[in-house]
């Protein structure tokens, strides 16, 4: 038993996770061209923080980099060759990767509502999917005119919004209901 604790401490001391302030306090010891080095290194290794540096130094570039993720989730639904998976983890991911990475929340509330929209499109084309599927498309849907709502953009996406009830209109398990309720509480017609 003394043995394990031991090494427990041993193992949470040499692999905690440093602090941003101590973290910010190494980078300062580092000469510039170490740090630009560092940085590059980053941006040609790892995807999400390529697409960080690009959105963030370039913001007219953004809309760009949104449409990566857009396609990712397109391509759950609906892949240029074959029947789409409908991996809804997958296309989700695509929407939080982007959050980490935009500032823009009239991209990130557009990418939200495009995942409601091919959920809506893939259902009415292949027929009745399942419950968690329904509630995820709800989900969303809900997220998305909150953010709507809390970044003023209601305006900006109400005709979309609307579409996305009308297009339910013969689904069941209680989608289009929930969505007609979720439109009427944040559009308050």
């Amino acid at each position: 038993m003394g043995r394990v604790l031991l090494f427990r401490n041993y193992w949470l001391k040499e692999n905690r996770i440093m602090k941003v302030s101590e973290f910010k306090a190494r980078l300062k010891l580092l000469k510039k061209e170490e740090l630009i080095k560092h940085l590059a290194s980053l941006y040609q290794n790892f995807g999400n923080v390529k697409d960080y540096f690009i959105s963030t130094l370039n913001p007219d570039e953004e809309k760009n980099t949104q449409l990566k993720y857009k396609t990712a989730i397109q391509n759950e639904f609906f892949p240029k060759r074959g029947h789409g998976k409908a991996r809804l983890s997958i296309a989700k991911k695509a929407i939080s990767d982007f959050k980490k990475i935009s500032s823009s929340p009239e991209l990130i509330c557009d990418l939200m509502l495009f995942y409601v929209e091919q959920g809506v499109e893939f259902t009415n084309e292949y027929g009745d999917i399942n419950e968690q599927f329904y509630i995820s498309m709800e989900d969303m849907y809900d997220r998305a005119l909150k953010l709507m709502g809390k970044n003023d953009l209601m305006k900006a996406f109400k005709k979309r919004c609307l579409q996305v009830v009308v297009d339910t209109d013969d689904i069941g398990w209680g989608f289009h209901d929930t969505l007609a309720d979720l439109y009427y509480e944040y559009f308050k017609i």
